[in-house]
């Protein structure tokens, strides 16, 4: 586990600065003139003589709204546009007319061209997502403790992507549209947000497992908690970056309702030069900047500190240990702490150390049993001495545990223990971190 001592979370502030390294090259003038361009030809040209349908009303709205104030929702917008806009540049559903009487080989291979160049943007989009998500989780996951308390919640995790993936491939088998399908997969990554916050402030079915848990970084639990809030760190990467995001958003939007519009209206007609040749403006401007985007805020995101020092982000944050007691072992006498676990598959966990006096190094001795119910007793963990000790192991039967600290063999010495004890029930296999 890597150590967070005199550290915080970063800040908003410390982020700005942070930022102030990274400015992003504007957006090619090209964007909203020719997002502007293709939105008319949509809404005025196309049309003019042909009124929308009602899914044709839908498009034509959202294209009109404005973007989320959101960089990872907008990511995930475009990324279905995309999907769309590829869905109808596949030759198998071009408009009939153009299917059987497309013959200009120069127009086929533009569309092939527009095809590829879109695939290569969704699948650098799909690998950003991918690599940022498990960055973020990878990272987290150095501050907890590596023992049993990380495997669980990435066993959790890992259980809760395959549940995800399975719904998604449900959802595409049983006929889901492209709408359908990111309209859940946003669901999914909603729910990775709450279950992040849970994580964070110990709420949910994360009350049973995070209260208990001993050695978690409090400042962990801060970042994890307070990150995406509306006005929190995050906010200053939407405020310095989301601008140019949301202005390839709408692009995106606009691409696919003039190809969406005018598709609907080739049965009758062919294309025109003019359509070609915005599209393929549109196309390719749109491709080049947003991929150029997606590697920049890429290398921006790898950079970025979780945490920082206290006099780095200007305050010092004094914590307390509320959840330790505090007790004298006399000398010649023992300290027990008894737990009855009723579900195997439970974990006990501790942590303890003694206050240690100015003349001498003080220890005194441990052990752990286990009287199942049955009224058979098992030694878990032998008696040794210590000065201080974690640890934790998995029940195998329901029963009552014992923790003993043996102060007896001293005749003269207290001690002053300082300890944590905690019982952890088998986690509900629905809930992960993400």
């Amino acid at each position: 586990m890597v150590s967070t001592k005199g550290l915080v979370p970063i800040t908003r502030s410390f982020l700005a600065s942070y930022y102030d390294n990274y400015p992003f090259s504007p957006l090619s003038s090209d964007v909203s003139r020719l997002t502007d361009q293709i939105f008319a030809m949509a809404t005025t040209d196309l049309l003019k003589d042909s009124p929308p349908t009602q899914g044709e009303s839908l498009l034509v709205q959202e294209a009109e709204r404005q973007p989320p104030h959101k960089v990872d929702e907008n990511m995930w917008k475009n990324r279905e546009q995309i999907e769309e806009i590829l869905f109808m540049l596949e030759p198998t559903h071009w408009p009939r007319a153009q299917q059987s009487t497309v013959e200009d080989a120069e127009l086929v291979s533009l569309l092939g061209r527009l095809q590829e160049n879109f695939k290569s943007t969704l699948s650098t989009l799909e690998s950003f997502q991918a690599k940022n998500s498990e960055f973020v989780f990878n990272t987290v996951m150095t501050y907890m403790p590596q023992d049993f308390r990380g495997t669980i919640i990435r066993q959790q995790r890992d259980r809760s992507e395959r549940n995800k993936q399975a719904a998604i491939d449900a959802l595409i088998s049983s006929g889901g549209s492209i709408r359908d399908k990111y309209a859940l997969l946003w669901e999914q990554q909603m729910e990775r947000r709450r279950q992040l916050a849970e994580l964070g402030s110990a709420t949910g079915v994360y009350k049973t497992l995070m209260k208990y848990l001993v050695g978690v970084p409090e400042v962990l639990m801060d970042f994890i908690r307070q990150i995406n809030d509306d006005q929190g760190p995050m906010e200053e990467q939407r405020q310095r970056y989301g601008p140019p995001l949301y202005s390839l958003t709408k692009m995106a939007h606009s691409i696919r309702l003039f190809l969406s519009l005018l598709w609907g209206r080739l049965e009758t007609s062919k294309l025109q030069k003019n359509q070609v040749v915005i599209l393929e403006e549109a196309a390719d401007v749109y491709t080049s900047e947003f991929q150029r985007f997606i590697k920049f805020i890429g290398e921006v995101f790898t950079n970025s500190p979780f945490f920082i020092t206290a006099e780095d982000a200007g305050t010092l944050s004094i914590r307390k240990d509320d959840d330790y007691k505090e007790i004298s072992v006399p000398a010649g006498s023992a300290h027990e702490v008894s737990l009855t676990v009723e579900s195997v598959n439970s974990y006990i966990a501790w942590d303890f150390s003694l206050v240690q006096g100015k003349l001498n190094v003080q220890d005194i001795g441990f052990s752990v049993e286990c009287t199942n119910l049955s009224g058979e007793k098992t030694l878990i963990l032998p008696y040794q001495r210590y000065e201080a000790n974690q640890g934790n192991f998995c029940t195998c039967v329901p029963g009552y545990y014992k923790l003993i600290w043996d102060n007896s063999y001293s005749s003269f010495f207290k001690k002053v223990l300082r300890y944590k004890v905690d019982c952890i029930p088998p986690v509900v296999d629905s809930v992960s971190i993400d």
